[in-house]
């Protein structure tokens, strides 16, 4: 899906009123919106991927799981690799452990992701979270990127912290107070304002 959120252009004008510094990120990032893929299960492997190195490793690591996986990603296909021959793409034996364990639990049906959409965003988390080297952090990547949930604010990423202290001159990390103030200020709309502090750090919008 390339068309942005149906909630996207009513959560700009909501926040615009709400917040002069989002007001000022939205009138400067003028290109782009949150968009999905539509596939957990890919998004789900980048993400196991991309935990605790930086973005440009992830991306040489993804590239070369890609081509092992022919570029097709999908469980049945991810299933068939050797442990070994996933880690030869830079895997750690743990990412590997987790990418083999939710193939598995794609085509058993232990996991489904479709039940997600029936879930609130706390239920989901928390089932997302079941899944071996998923925790809250990329769980709430999965609902903002793949399910596009309007209200996420993953207090766990460092992205979204940097962004919040340079755009509202607090110190590194923000003191939880005002990033509480700021949820009740952003909700429904905190995985729009999200994307847009993300942003302010970074010309390239994320996707998982």
């Amino acid at each position: 899906m390339k068309e942005s959120p149906a909630y996207w252009n009513k959560a700009k004008k909501y926040l615009s009123k709400k917040d002069k510094v989002i007001n000022h990120l939205i009138s400067k990032y003028k290109d782009g919106c949150l968009i999905t893929r539509n596939d957990v299960f890919f998004s789900l492997c980048k993400s196991i991927i991309g935990q605790q190195i930086s973005v440009a490793a992830a991306n040489s690591v993804f590239l070369k799981f890609k081509k092992k996986c022919k570029n097709k990603i999908t469980a049945r296909i991810v299933n068939k690799l050797t442990s070994v021959s996933l880690k030869s793409c830079g895997l750690s034996r743990q990412k590997v452990r987790g990418i083999k364990d939710l193939a598995k639990k794609i085509i058993n049906k232990t996991f489904e992701p479709d039940l997600i959409k029936k879930m609130n965003d706390e239920e989901a988390i928390e089932y997302l979270s079941n899944l071996r080297q998923i925790g809250r952090w990329s769980a709430e990547m999965i609902l903002l990127f793949t399910f596009n949930r309007s209200n996420i604010w993953p207090l766990q990423d460092i992205g979204l912290l940097r962004a919040v202290s340079n755009n509202y001159k607090k110190e590194y990390y923000p003191p939880k107070a005002f990033l509480n103030k700021l949820y009740k200020k952003f909700t429904p709309f905190c995985s729009v304002a999200t994307w847009y502090l993300w942003r302010s750090i970074d010309d390239e919008p994320i996707q998982y």
